[in-house]
């Protein structure tokens, strides 16, 4: 391996170490992770799925995602803000989900407090990325010492507490911080991983939520 923390599939396309040896983890490396995101659903969606994801792999959670997806409306938060305890029930006993009681609710909780976001700043969109990290809060280069150690970082934490404030759960800086990652509010990409470039003019295109 020339470049610490890249491999390929023999295909000759160098990529980040962590999807390393299953398909759909690399289609997701390859096809989302670090491409710039402006869609409330998706936005929302992802939120919860880090929350979920909070002391389990996010291969498991990604294999179960479109489970979540149907037991949780397709995310859409102002359906979900309408869960009562039968719905609390029925999630618990979903196999095809993680069944966390205080996950499930957190979910429900937080889509309405998504709901009351979007009321006051148009968008859920536009209330997350004015949290976009600035430029001197990003290493001119992101390495495998970097990735491997990195947990949190400032914007993620004042993410996290204006969340929190708002009522949010499950909404930890480091969850916040995967979440920036995963929705392109930074690119964490390894350098000379094949995607980093892709990800980095697909952040120079996008038109940030005003």
């Amino acid at each position: 391996m020339a470049v610490e923390g890249l491999y390929d599939l023999d295909d000759g396309i160098p990529r980040c170490w962590w999807c390393k040896g299953d398909e759909e983890y690399i289609r997701y490396h390859d096809e989302e992770w670090g491409m710039p995101v402006d869609d409330d659903i998706r936005l929302f969606e992802k939120m919860c799925l880090e929350g979920f994801q909070s002391g389990l792999s996010w291969l498991t959670i990604l294999r179960k995602r479109e489970g979540f997806r149907a037991a949780f409306a397709g995310f859409d938060f102002y359906k979900e803000a309408k869960f009562n305890d039968d719905d609390v029930e029925r999630c618990l006993q979903d196999a095809s989900i993680v069944r966390h009681g205080g996950k499930i609710r957190s979910t429900i909780n937080n889509a309405q407090r998504a709901i009351e976001i979007q009321k006051e700043f148009g968008s859920l969109a536009k209330y997350i990325w004015q949290f976009e990290p600035p430029e001197s809060e990003r290493p001119p280069k992101c390495d495998y010492e970097h990735l491997s150690k990195l947990g949190f970082t400032p914007s993620s934490t004042r993410l996290s507490k204006d969340l929190k404030k708002r009522g949010w759960s499950f909404v930890g800086p480091t969850t916040m911080y995967a979440f920036m990652q995963s929705m392109g509010m930074v690119n964490d990409h390894l350098e000379g991983c094949a995607s980093r470039a892709i990800c980095e003019e697909a952040r120079k295109q996008f038109k940030r939520p005003a």
